[in-house]
């Protein structure tokens, strides 16, 4: 008989789904684009919904702390984690000693954008392209420094392969989030940052940076003009930063397919599409947005960044 309530209790629960407001729980600061991104669907999900969605920004360890914050939940569908590459591929690699499981310990819901990374430089930095930029770092990098959101944050990795594939060491200098570390490239006080497509295209724009490569392998419409890093020789270099939804494990299948159409439904949405085309985010394609698919990602995409990883030398206990 208990077990038999306990079932009948989810099921009422799962119907009636939801029935309060949610937490969409961003492991990165306010103000860089991860937290941008959840604002802006967020909003358009609690439409849906018809309940508020809040954006919670639980920072630290390069998104570990929050991910563990939403492992801890309860799987009911009112704590929901915004992940990403970093999250659930680079981590898997970067730390000898794994904090959690990506794809054991998370109920996927979907996939739902991809956005390629940009190297940055300050606007005063006397490179003008890839070809230049690594001559300058071969003859003067131990003066320069990089910034990032956090060690083993996406921007993080991206430069840090970089690096690697050039053949030079520079002082890492990581921040507590994309807007800290933005702030200092703006400023000059680093010289370069890898930054994701969302707010690289802001700061190019208001010429705060100086574009220097993208390292995505094609070219992206956002900034037709600028080369990959591929067309510039370094073959086979592809880093694009994509963002998902996941749930504590044991999620019920009806809050998952719940939450997976608001998201559909969101990203849609032309306002929503054409706010994700200004900060340099663009949507994935339907097929690719199931809770199966992004579950089989997840496990390619682990398998995928494991051994450039373990090859530059980017491992951490």
């Amino acid at each position: 008989m208990a077990a038999g309530a306990a079932v009948w209790s989810v099921a009422a629960e799962a119907q009636s789904y939801p029935a309060r407001s949610i937490t969409m729980v961003v492991p990165y600061a306010a103000g860089g684009v991860f937290d941008t991104i959840a604002r802006i669907i967020g909003a358009r999900m609690g439409e849906l919904l018809g309940q508020s969605v809040i954006v919670e920004n639980v920072t630290g360890a390069g998104g570990i702390i929050g991910v563990q914050r939403v492992i801890h939940a309860k799987p009911d569908g009112y704590t929901v984690l915004l992940g990403t590459v970093g999250t659930h591929a680079y981590n898997q690699s970067i730390y000898r000693k794994h904090r959690y499981d990506a794809v054991s310990d998370f109920t996927p819901v979907t996939l739902f954008s991809d956005q390629p990374m940009v190297l940055e430089g300050r606007k005063d930095l006397p490179a003008n392209n890839l070809t230049e930029f690594i001559a300058l770092l071969k003859q003067n990098g131990t003066k320069m420094q990089y910034g990032s959101a956090g060690v083993g944050s996406t921007t993080h990795l991206a430069c840090a392969l970089l690096n690697a594939r050039i053949g030079v060491e520079v002082t890492h200098v990581p921040y507590r989030g994309g807007g800290p570390v933005a702030n200092d490239l703006i400023g000059g006080r680093i010289d370069y940052m890898c930054g994701n497509m969302g707010s690289s295209v802001v700061r190019v724009a208001a010429k705060q940076s100086k574009p220097l490569a993208l390292l995505s392998r094609d070219r992206t419409p956002l900034m037709p003009e600028l080369a990959t890093a591929h067309e510039q020789g370094i073959n086979d270099y592809d880093v694009v930063t994509w963002t998902a939804f996941f749930l504590p494990k044991g999620a019920p299948k009806d809050i998952v397919v719940k939450l997976n159409e608001a998201t559909n439904a969101a990203m849609d949405t032309p306002a929503i599409r054409a706010r994700f085309n200004d900060i340099g985010v663009v949507g994935v394609a339907p097929e690719r947005r199931g809770p199966e698919y992004l579950a089989k990602y997840v496990v390619e995409e682990i398998a995928r960044w494991e051994r450039p990883i373990k090859d530059a030398g980017l491992q951490a206990d």
